[in-house]
């Protein structure tokens, strides 16, 4: 792993990740979660702190970047769930059949370079009534917003760590298998329209 992806690059992911906006919708998804949790690509470990511990067994966190691992130690100790860390990537998940309660997705599909691998492999491990949630940025049904999407994909993808700014969201769990009950798409205020465009909701299996 190079000195960009290693020390600046998630640096740099945990600012743009950390606004006010983002933070207000990470706020309304993780406190839904309950039982075992599996958070994938849970990064700095921002959303620890939005965890309820009285609905909350434990956290399992699947983060493959040691960087990323490294700049969440602070919030690790400062955390209100107990956090266990698996670091393989997204697409390889260590964990039994019908193991976990929630899964919880927020900024991670983006950048996953095998998302179909990944999201079979969360099928697998979830609980036949358990949860998927998530909150992730991706395609604009606005064609000029999606048009800019399409022209900075190529070189945002570079600099971001893989990072893919047009990808649909919600076709992309659908497709996967999973049914959607309940999803809001807007966009995240004071922020890039090109970055912006959320998706927060639940599916289960």
């Amino acid at each position: 792993m190079s000195f960009y992806e290693n020390r600046v690059l998630p640096h740099l992911i945990n600012c743009a990740c950390s606004t006010r906006p983002i933070l207000k919708f990470r706020s309304e998804i993780v406190p839904q979660c309950s039982g075992r949790v599996l958070e994938v690509g849970m990064g700095s470990g921002i959303n620890l702190q939005y965890y309820n511990p009285d609905r909350v067994e434990f956290v399992w966190g699947l983060e493959p970047s040691s960087g990323m691992r490294h700049k969440a130690r602070k919030n690790v100790k400062n955390s209100p769930v107990e956090v266990k860390w698996l670091d393989l990537p997204g697409e390889q998940i260590p964990l039994e059949d019908q193991s976990v309660d929630t899964i919880l997705l927020t900024y991670t599909l983006c950048t996953i370079p095998d998302w179909e691998s990944a999201l079979r492999q969360m099928r697998r491990v979830l609980k036949p009534n358990g949860l998927l949630l998530f909150c992730e940025h991706g395609h604009s049904p606005d064609a000029d917003v999606a048009e800019w999407q399409e022209r900075l994909n190529p070189l945002w993808s570079k600099i971001a760590g893989g990072c893919q700014l047009n990808r649909k969201i919600d076709v992309l769990i659908s497709d996967s298998g999973f049914s959607i009950h309940k999803i809001s798409q807007r966009y995240a205020p004071n922020t890039p329209k090109f970055a912006g465009y959320t998706y927060l909701g639940r599916a289960t299996v």
